[in-house]
């Protein structure tokens, strides 16, 4: 999360959550640092932002995809054609949101399975942009995968 969050603050992003408070970013299993969330899914219109990065891991993608707001706020933004980038198991999501179907796409290998499932095309590459679908496999992939974020969205980079 910290390197595309970084990509997208230093050009002018905002963190938003499902829930006020604090982001608690994990390297792997571990705790890592904490991030403010600047607003909620509650009170964020899609209309207000240029692009929308999910969070990759596992527990993370697997919270937002249970929630009924997140999932309203990605199909929002995926209606609209803006930028949606996704690492890792990021892409679960996007499935949930009915956002993946016909997309060329990578992510964490275990996830290839869940996108073809959907009618996806998984396929092995550090970064793939298909659409307005940036999407990403793994932290080694993290600097072609912000270089992306940075072009796909426009920002000044």
């Amino acid at each position: 999360m910290t390197d595309p969050w970084t990509a997208v603050e230093e050009n002018g992003g905002e963190l938003v959550r499902i829930e006020d408070g604090k982001i608690q970013a994990k390297n792997h299993m571990e705790d890592g640092d904490t991030f403010a969330v600047d607003e909620t899914v509650a009170g964020a219109d899609q209309a207000d932002f240029d692009g929308l990065v999910l969070p990759g891991g596992v527990s993370n993608p697997d919270f937002l995809r249970s929630d009924a707001r997140a999932v309203a706020f990605v199909r929002a933004f995926n209606e609209a054609g803006k930028p949606i980038a996704v690492i890792c198991h990021g892409p679960w999501t996007l499935i949930e949101a009915g956002a993946v179907a016909g997309r060329t796409m990578t992510s964490w290998p275990s996830v290839a399975t869940d996108l073809r499932n959907v009618g996806a095309k998984w396929v092995d590459e550090e970064v793939v942009v298909d659409g307005n679908i940036i999407s990403s496999r793994k932290p080694d992939d993290l600097p072609a995968f912000c270089r992306a974020i940075v072009e796909e969205f426009h920002l000044a980079g």
